[in-house]
């Protein structure tokens, strides 16, 4: 993955950082979200529409707002770069229920933005069938030129030729800044694989020095952590990270 280059303010007081998937120019959004300009494409990874709901069944109750927060969010994004495909990279609704669960206006709403792009729904191990009327259409994985869309990745080696963009891991990373050691979600790719952090509300993160992220860069990478709609990019040449319980 090419350096990334100064970060670049977008006109909705987000700011993102433009790099090169495979040669493809990106942005990567203040929110979490992944942009292709010259694909007309917004990515979102780990959606989790329901999660709340899905606790409730369980007796642990949480303030039932998390889908219309997430949903909120995404519209402001696709407002902003205006795309004509969207794609989802799995885990979008928190299990099979979830369509079923989410409130009549809200399904509304989420249908209608489906109905308004290219919108693909990558099946994902939470939600490996999308719910009955969510629009779209859904997929295993999806391939654009030379990108790879999938949940997962397929591991250190990756398939050869494809630059995978993939969720599933919730990362973020912690480091120090000062006296202070700040955790927050974040991209983190090489130079064939890019893992976005999860969209959803009430998603929480995997720590990027778990071996279930870092053994997938045996080499060095970059985590580009999200501070108030902003995106800051560390090397991990010239970055400790540090682990979650130090």
């Amino acid at each position: 993955m090419a350096a990334p280059s100064a970060i670049r303010s977008e006109r909705d007081g987000r700011q993102s950082a433009s790099v090169s998937l495979g040669g493809e120019p990106a942005l990567l959004d203040g929110s979490g979200a992944l942009v292709l300009p010259e694909r007309r494409t917004v990515v979102f990874a780990d959606l989790h529409f329901e999660k709340g709901s899905a606790y409730a069944e369980r007796g642990a109750l949480l303030p039932p707002w998390d889908s219309a927060a997430t949903l909120e969010r995404m519209e402001a994004v696709l407002a902003c770069h205006t795309p004509d495909r969207v794609i989802c990279l799995g885990d979008s609704f928190h299990d099979t229920g979830g369509g079923d669960r989410m409130a009549g206006p809200l399904a509304g709403r989420l249908r209608r933005l489906a109905d308004r792009h290219d919108w693909i729904w990558i099946a994902g191990n939470h939600d490996p069938e999308i719910p009955e009327g969510a629009g779209g259409r859904a997929v295993d994985r999806y391939a654009l030129d030379g990108l790879l869309f999938i949940h997962e990745p397929e591991g250190p080696e990756g398939i050869a030729g494809a630059f995978e963009i993939c969720g599933h891991f919730h990362p973020k990373a912690r480091i120090r800044a000062g006296p202070r050691r700040i955790t927050r979600p974040c991209f983190v790719g090489d130079d064939r694989l890019l893992i976005l952090p999860s969209f959803g509300a009430y998603t929480g993160g995997l720590d990027i020095m778990n071996p279930a992220i870092a053994g997938l860069f045996p080499g060095e990478f970059t985590a580009w952590l999200i501070s108030n709609g902003a995106v800051y990019a560390f090397p991990s040449a010239r970055t400790r990270f540090l682990p979650f319980e130090s």
